[in-house]
């Protein structure tokens, strides 16, 4: 399902003068086994702000972490199968499985008995969520709501599922970015 996504990455040569460094699909396309259908692949990862301008052509680290560094931000795409290709993977233990593999089994509030989707979590962070293609569900506690391409969701610190009811497939970019702490 997942089409490599084109990162390119410009920076300075010896005098001063602006370059491209990279031009090239990005290597960190992941998917995790606990929930097929779903294709994460990280851009870019900044571990504190301000933001270093020079440095490392590729800041990415090979763990694919739910959530950015502290004080940092991620940049990635994630592609989503119909649900109903996958409706029989769809488990509150592969859930926990796969955001263990994230790092962030923590966040999976799947063990919930009145979670509205399997796939339930929360991140301490603001996420900016733009879908690029296709359609899917922002699913809340109480309410949900469709979203199309080019709409844009400010996601902050709240439970939330991303499901895609629709026979299409849905490709999103998030910039996810360290949030201060939960609300209580």
């Amino acid at each position: 399902m997942a089409k490599p996504v084109r990162r390119i990455v410009t920076g300075h040569d010896a005098n001063g003068k602006a370059i491209i460094v990279s031009d090239a699909p990005s290597p960190h396309l992941r998917a995790s086994p606990s929930r097929p259908g779903v294709t994460y692949t990280n851009l870019w990862t900044i571990d504190r702000a301000p933001a270093p301008i020079d440095g490392a052509v590729d800041p990415v680290t090979m763990a694919m972490n739910l959530e950015p560094p502290g004080l940092g931000n991620n940049l990635r795409i994630v592609g989503f199968e119909p649900e109903a290709k996958h409706q029989d993977a769809i488990s509150k233990d592969g859930a926990r499985n796969a955001f263990a593999a994230m790092g962030g089994a923590g966040h999976a509030l799947t063990q919930k008995d009145n979670a509205r989707h399997p796939w339930m979590h929360r991140t301490k962070t603001v996420d900016y969520g733009i879908v690029l293609l296709g359609e899917i569900y922002l699913v809340l506690d109480e309410t949900e709501t469709l979203m199309k391409t080019g709409d844009i969701c400010i996601q902050r610190g709240t439970n939330h599922a991303w499901s895609n009811r629709s026979d299409q497939n849905c490709v999103m970019a998030f910039i996810l970015i360290d949030g201060d702490k939960f609300p209580s």
